[in-house]
């Protein structure tokens, strides 16, 4: 049965943080995966399931700088994993299905934003492929651990979403590259992929959702300049984030994705786009930029974008 797009009045808001969310449930025994899980709001995101108690693997292209982000808690484990190669994503599922594990959450945190045009892999857009492809083969290489009768994937999109559909005439940007609406692209994506991934998994009891877990400042804006950042407002010209209501805290920051991945509010629902800890409303044409756009939960665009990643990365666990 499918989820309406509209708010489902959860109590939490875009001042409320992954141990909010968190409080009263316990974690013993889970297993999440939380890609990025080093750096902003993933390592937020692994420090809040940890202190419920859930075991959290991390797969870190940059291992070293992981193992020391995460020093000191416990409960946590790092493994190598570069998501813009195909490779790296087939060893990383092989290890852990080797280790006989089964998850409960999957957050596809991980992500790189506005970076100058960079291929990766056959020459693929390397926003496209980092964000979107890679986590599609990894949940589909995972899917023989996924649990089955209540396991959790979780898309993490943007508002950025907004900025682009996807550009089925050019999806790897060959021509008149904008690297805002690649993002934009990208994260569209994201939202695709839990759509269709929740119609086909719902029925084992397996359940998807993307989110937008509002405007932080991040390791995330790394490709930005910070001449481009003063004139978007963010920051002054000492470096100082401007109008800092306007952007949440890591810790509030990572409360939608773990709200997602944890919540019994959200029980029996999925293939919906989050944001402030509760099911979005869908986008008002020519209003703010807030909710969901239509282009980004359109199902069968979504049925589309599925096909098209299995036939570019080989991978399809439900395929016949």
């Amino acid at each position: 049965m499918s989820t309406a797009q509209h708010k489902i009045g959860s109590g939490f808001g875009a001042n409320s943080t992954a141990d909010e969310v968190l409080e009263g449930i316990d974690l013993t025994g889970k297993l999440a995966i939380v890609t990025g899980g080093y750096s902003g709001l993933g390592l937020e995101t692994t420090r809040a399931l940890t202190k419920a108690g859930a075991r959290v693997v991390v797969p870190a292209r940059r291992r070293a700088a992981a193992e020391e982000a995460l020093a000191g808690l416990d409960g946590v484990e790092v493994d190598e994993l570069d998501l813009g190669d195909l490779e790296s994503v087939r060893a990383f599922a092989e290890r852990f299905l080797a280790s006989g594990r089964t998850i409960d959450f999957m957050i596809d945190n991980a992500g790189i934003m506005a970076c100058p045009e960079t291929r990766v892999g056959p020459g693929w857009e390397a926003q496209f492929a980092t964000n979107h492809l890679g986590h599609f083969a990894l949940v589909n290489r995972l899917w023989p651990a996924i649990e089955p009768g209540g396991a959790r994937v979780v898309s993490v999109s943007s508002r950025g979403h907004h900025f682009s559909g996807i550009r089925w005439d050019d999806v790897h940007w060959r021509q008149g590259y904008d690297k805002w609406e690649a993002y934009g692209q990208a994260k569209t994506a994201n939202v695709l992929f839990a759509v269709h991934l929740d119609r086909l998994a719902a029925d084992r009891g397996v359940r998807a959702f993307a989110l937008h877990p509002g405007g932080i400042i991040t390791p995330l804006q790394r490709h930005l300049p910070k001449a481009e950042m003063v004139e978007r407002g963010w920051i002054d010209e000492q470096g100082n984030v401007l109008n800092p209501e306007g952007f949440k805290s890591p810790e509030q920051g990572a409360a939608t994705q773990v709200w997602a991945a944890t919540s019994p509010q959200l029980d029996g629902m999925g293939g919906v786009y989050l944001e402030d800890c509760d099911i979005a409303e869908p986008a008002v044409d020519g209003g703010e930029r807030s909710g969901v756009k239509a282009w980004a939960t359109d199902p069968e665009q979504a049925a589309r974008l599925w096909a098209l990643s299995a036939e570019l990365t080989g991978v399809d666990a439900f395929a016949a």
